[in-house]
């Protein structure tokens, strides 16, 4: 409230000099009452944004610790892996390799023990 000219007291205790053929002093301060509330809620709703956005800050900069150490994490565990390790593809050509080996003998076998395709399909 750095620019605001006038607080909730200020208005309570201002005093009028009466003149003939003024204003009637009961709707003067019942109208100075209704300003006095707007101004209190004014600053309530000023001071909560003031607190929210200082909360909002603090969670800005703790996000930003946050992001910085999981670059730093990151960062860390890109230099230590290993970019020059290879797969073992030969072993996995193996490992292929034998399993279509038992598929075929696992085919022989059925047509020896079930005597040929044709037989097979009976059952």
């Amino acid at each position: 409230m750095n620019n605001m000219q006038l607080n909730p007291t200020d208005i309570l205790q201002k005093e009028f000099k009466q003149k003939m053929r003024g204003y009637d002093p009961a709707e003067v301060d019942s109208f100075l009452d209704d300003i006095i509330k707007d101004y209190e809620n004014f600053d309530n709703v000023l001071q909560n944004l003031k607190n929210e956005n200082n909360q909002l800050k603090s969670r800005i900069t703790d996000l930003n610790n946050q992001l910085a150490s999981a670059q730093n994490a990151t960062n860390g565990s890109r230099n230590n892996y290993d970019y020059s390790a290879k797969p073992n593809y030969s072993e996995q050509n193996t490992n292929i390799n034998n399993n279509v080996d038992i598929l075929k003998r696992l085919s022989n076998l059925e047509r020896k023990v079930f005597g040929g395709s044709d037989n097979m399909n009976r059952y």
